[in-house]
């Protein structure tokens, strides 16, 4: 399978701060990647490297064959970044127009517009958007020159339940048609909903590269859940959550955790054992990578 973006053993400081420590992952046509990790963990640093917005301490960085640094190859992805800014007094189809000026191949307008729900606001000037509405804009942009690879740095942050889901469309149809997509999050259910590879960053590592499922069996962790008034120490428990008159424990060793639970005499009811959702995989990997630093 063709390799669209390459990172070869990359570091990055800034000043005192080591944002990126020998990072090597590869980026293939077709996929839907989601990155993963705690704030300052490397993630957009990663991404600003991909797009040739900065450059590494050390190592190589690869861009759709060439360098990143090169014009031609840029034309060829589309990004949005955590924080974007754009003229206030220009109307959304204006942007749109002048964006789409510095690409040799530009998707419909029309279309680009429908897909990321933003039609009816063609007309309307930048500076009367909603911040939900911005932040639409910002992700459709990345789409606008027909890119064979497009990096989104949190696409969805500040949106509503149904403007995030708009966009999620947006971007499986890219997908479905051929695109491929790196995106991090901070919403780890839309890691599970998008992405069919997962890369989890941590204090500028790459700490796990898998499916969802596996990402989950890696760390070993299982959700414990039962109906209990008051529970005494158990042992093995990474965390605890208490909802609707349940007690949920995450555990690496349930089988102990039952085992204690019982000999302890404690009243529950209702046990339940099951895999560990994305979130609770993810807690799991950078807190065992912060007790090794």
């Amino acid at each position: 399978m063709t390799i669209l973006a390459r990172a070869i053993e990359v570091s990055r400081r800034y000043g005192g701060v080591q944002a990126l420590d020998r990072v090597s992952l590869d980026i293939r046509a077709g996929e839907l990647v989601g990155l993963l990790g705690p704030n300052g963990a490397g993630k957009s640093t990663l991404i600003n490297l991909f797009a040739g917005l900065r450059r590494p301490t050390s190592g190589t960085v690869e861009l759709l064959g060439g360098s990143p640094h090169d014009p031609v190859m840029r034309r060829g992805i589309g990004v949005t970044p955590q924080d974007t800014g754009m003229p206030e007094t220009l109307r959304v189809g204006e942007i749109v127009d002048f964006v789409s000026a510095h690409f040799p191949d530009r998707a419909d307008k029309g279309e680009l517009l429908e897909r990321f729900g933003l039609s009816d606001l063609i007309r309307r000037q930048v500076g009367g958007l909603s911040g939900g509405q911005k932040r639409r804009l910002a992700v459709a942009l990345a789409f606008v020159g027909n890119p064979r690879l497009v990096f989104l740095d949190e696409p969805t942050t500040g949106l509503d339940v149904e403007a995030r889901r708009t966009l999620w469309e947006g971007i499986r149809s890219f997908h479905e048609g051929g695109g491929t997509v790196l995106l991090t999050s901070h919403y780890l259910e839309e890691i599970e909903a998008l992405a069919q590879r997962v890369v989890v960053v941590g204090s500028g590592r790459v700490l796990a590269d898998d499916t969802v499922r596996a990402v989950r069996d890696i760390v070993g962790v299982r959700r414990v859940s039962l109906a209990a008034a008051n529970l005494p120490e158990l042992p093995g428990v990474l965390g605890e959550e208490r909802e609707d008159g349940r007690i949920h424990l995450v555990t690496t060793d349930p089988d102990r955790l039952v085992v204690e639970l019982v000999r302890s005499g404690a009243p529950f009811s209702g046990l339940e054992i099951r895999p560990t959702t994305l979130e609770e995989a993810f807690l799991a990997l950078t807190a065992k990578e912060s007790a090794n630093v």
